[in-house]
């Protein structure tokens, strides 16, 4: 399994960043997200 990756891939650092329309989009997805307990149970609920 080692042999599967060069040493050069194992350096580098690649660095990855999100844009800000992502960034803006799980946000306002999580402003929306609702879970509610019930029974022992758990629903989830996006309020639009």
């Amino acid at each position: 399994m080692a042999k599967l990756y060069s040493e050069n891939s194992l350096k580098k650092n690649n660095v990855i960043e999100p844009r800000e329309e992502t960034i803006k989009f799980l946000l306002n997805y999580s402003k929306a997200l609702s879970v509610i307990n019930c029974n022992k149970k758990k629903f989830e609920a996006l309020l639009n």
